[in-house]
This record gives structure tokens, sequence and C-alpha cells, in this order.
């Protein structure tokens, strides 16, 4: 299984890129769909899905490319959208949290502790609110570690630090308390009462891949898709443009939270960068004049993803490619649909 790299990493590269090689003067003309299907193989992306949300409601879906050579990408194509799993996961907590059957500050010991910490004091300071905000003193992955064991990088709850570990440990407790899996969980809270029927966190026997995008490196050579039969809380979900366009306008418009636990989740939990924070489950950034964005995106290989939602105005953008190189397209499109707060989001990143 390809393991995430955070977004931020996308803007990084893309500004790189911008300063290296000046491949496109002018912005495509984002109505003519022949324009963006050429924009598309300049970039050397197959599959680009696009969703634009205004007034709180998911007004545009569109899909662009191909999903096998010669046929084109269907409405419903579905994409692994690597690291957008962990705010579905994020989400799946906060229900549990708002309908009072699970707790934001109870540790998470009490159901779950990895038998690499069990001996660890810091394992007893876990509890969701650290983990959702990206606080637990872990690595990013285990693996990452010569010894390939978790290990606490410094003290639960003092500073912010990226963690798909922390997110299959909250899946781990959830999973240890209430005697469900997370896709069933994640079934019962949320895609049911959102008709997301096109997402899962494993690949199964409903799974229909002749919709599915198969990932692409830089020269154009298809990854081997990766079918995984155990969830990941962090990772590696399969959804469509239109499943998780509703989900993120669930969000928008309160996400059925109560109102204490909407407030915390875009309460500004962690400082990340000079106006830049993460909340419960996403980043925030701070665009001023009481504005902000909610954010978070995905990368593996072959997948390069992006969201933004801005709940004051109720917009957002979701881009889903399935390439290595996908994310040289967000800069246009982000700026395109966003405007002035799009500009403020490459600001507060490019800085």
């Amino acid at each position: 299984m390809t393991k995430t790299i955070y977004f931020s990493f996308f803007f990084s590269i893309l500004f790189l890129f911008k300063a290296n090689a000046q491949t496109e003067k002018v912005d495509p003309v984002f109505n003519n769909d022949i324009t963006i299907e050429n924009w598309l193989k300049e970039n050397h992306i197959h599959t680009l899905g696009l969703g634009i949300i205004e007034s709180g409601k998911l007004k545009q879906i569109q899909v662009f490319g191909e999903i096998k050579d010669g046929i084109s990408a269907p409405y419903n194509t579905m994409f692994n959208v690597a690291s957008l799993t962990k705010p579905i996961t994020a989400m799946v907590a906060l229900q549990l949290i708002s309908s009072g059957k699970w707790d934001l500050d109870e540790p998470v010991y009490k159901y779950w502790i990895d038998p690499d910490i069990i001996n660890d004091p810091r394992s007893r300071k876990l509890t969701t609110r650290i983990i959702l905000s990206h606080q637990t003193g872990f690595p990013n992955w285990r693996w990452m570690k010569e010894n390939k064991k978790l290990t606490f990088d410094f003290e639960p709850g003092t500073k912010y630090q990226y963690s798909g570990e922390g997110m299959e440990y909250l899946r781990k407790a959830m999973e240890s308390k209430f005697k469900k899996s997370i896709e069933e969980l994640a079934k019962e809270l949320l895609f049911q009462s959102l008709g997301m029927h096109d997402t899962n966190y494993i690949w199964d026997n409903k799974t229909d891949e002749s919709r599915f995008a198969i990932g692409y490196d830089k020269t154009g050579k298809p990854y081997k898709t990766v079918k995984n039969e155990t969830a990941n809380a962090a990772d590696d979900l399969h959804t469509t443009i239109e499943d998780y366009g509703n989900f993120l306008v669930n969000i928008i418009n309160g996400g059925n939270l109560n109102k204490y636990i909407y407030s915390e989740m875009i309460k500004k939990q962690v400082k990340t960068k000079e106006n830049k924070y993460f909340g419960l489950g996403f980043e925030i950034y701070d665009l001023g004049n009481d504005e902000f964005a909610l954010s978070h995106g995905g990368s593996d290989l072959g997948s390069q993803c992006i969201t933004f939602i801005l709940p004051k105005s109720k917009q957002g953008i979701l881009i889903f490619t399935n390439a290595d190189e996908g994310y040289k397209v967000f800069e246009k499109l982000i700026l395109h649909y966003l405007g002035e707060k799009g500009q403020k989001i490459i600001d507060i990143e490019t800085k």
C-alpha cells in the first residue's frame, strides 16, 4: 500500500515548477471542454475530476480525460483520493462525539493501546482532539523509522506533526469500543444518509473496476492498482466527485453536528504556519475579514487531489487527478473558481 505525503508538498513543488518552467502563459478557458482536454494532455494528466460548490450546494460536476485509452472518463469515475480519507474518518469520530457516544477529550487508551508503546506513559495522554489536530507526536508512518516501530517524537499535545499513524490509532480505538469496522461506522453515520454509494475504504466485490481511474506516473506509465482488503483510516479511500462533494456540502451546512462540536471542528487547534492552522480533521486557512477555508488534500503514487470549502461564503472546490503531476493544475483551478480568496490561500502557502 502506498502511503500518503501531506498535500502542502503539492504547493511547494508547484511553485518550484513555475519558477523553473513557463509552461502556460494564459489561463485555459474553463467552459471549453476541448481546451481543458488539451491542457490535461500537456500536463500528462489522464483524468481530472472537478466539483464546484456555490451557495452551499454542489453546482457543478465534471470529469475530463479518459478512463482507458480511447474511452472517455464517465461522470461517476472513481478515484483513489489518498489522504482525503482522513476527513471521512474524522467526521465519523465527530458524529459519534456529537451524539454523546464518544468523547473528544477522553484518553483513548481505555479502548486501544498499540503494543509498541504500551509501556510508554505518553500513550495515556492521547485523545481524539490530539489525534484529529495531528499533535500525537507520532511520525507519519512507523515504517519511516529505522526500527519500524511506533514511537513518540515529542510529548502529545505540545505541537503539530502530520501523522497517518494517529488516524489509524483512532480507528482501532473506535472499532474496539463499538465492535464495528470503520467501514461499517462510516456507512451508518455518513455514507447512507449522504447518498455516498460509490465511497469505500476497501476494494470489494461491489467495486466497479471499469469506473476506477488507474494512477499514472509522470512518464504516463500506469501503476498497478492496489486493491486494499483492509481499511486504512488515513489512506486509499475510493470515491467520486459527486459523493465527496456531497460530503463537503454537508460540512458547509453544519455536518449534522451539534453547535459545540462544529465550533471545535473549525477552531484553530494548533498553528502550522502563518495564517494556517489545523482544526479537527481539516486544515484551516485564515483569509482575513472573518473568512476562512477548510482544506485537505491527498497524495499517493498516481493520485493528487485537493479540496477547499469556505463555510462563510458557502463556496468550495474539489480537484481529483490520477497522475503524479496532477498538482500542476491546482493553481489555475483554485484561482479561477475562488478568485481573491483562492489567491489568499496561495499566498499563505507560498510565504
